[in-house]
């Protein structure tokens, strides 16, 4: 899940842009995507979020919104810019125990993810708009061609669905 919308970069008052939150526009739209979420039974065994306040913010919203909050940590793994490598160490530690975990960061980081698990590279062009969510399935993770791209919704469809 890439983060909800949040304040313009450089806005005066947050120049710096891991201090960033949400907008009010951000929070609601969050908000309705944990009532399309909760509508679909989709649940987690563990959130893992950005330590930026934006993506936070974000997963705050959604762990709270399912009865979560125990399962959220954060992870400079999904900070900008982190190796895709130190996130798939990460994860695979965190399984098998757990089986469903919601990734909540940025872009272009979360594209490049998804392409290099369902694609091996960077061949798939995918975006994530503000607030959007996609589902991978996969067995084992590695940096290599390991997954299936079940779906990839925009806030648009989320808020349709709830």
């Amino acid at each position: 899940m890439r983060h909800g919308p949040a304040v313009e970069r450089g806005a005066r008052g947050f120049e710096d842009d891991s201090a960033r939150p949400l907008t009010p526009k951000g929070r609601r739209q969050m908000r309705k995507t944990v009532a399309a979420l909760k509508k679909v039974g989709m649940d987690f065994d563990l959130i893992l979020s950005s330590p930026l306040v934006r993506a936070r913010q974000t997963a705050e919203i959604v762990a709270s919104g399912l009865g979560r909050k125990q399962r959220l940590r954060l992870s400079k793994a999904l900070a900008p810019g982190s190796p895709a490598a130190f996130l798939l160490r990460q994860l695979e530690r965190e399984k098998p125990a757990r089986k469903r975990i919601l990734l909540v960061g940025h872009e272009p980081d979360l594209s490049r993810l998804a392409s290099l698990l369902v694609a091996g590279g960077p061949h798939l062009q995918l975006e994530f708009k503000k607030g959007g969510l996609c589902k991978l399935e996969a067995e084992k993770l590695r940096a290599a061609k390991c997954a299936l791209l079940a779906w990839l919704l925009t806030p648009k469809q989320m808020k349709l669905m709830a």
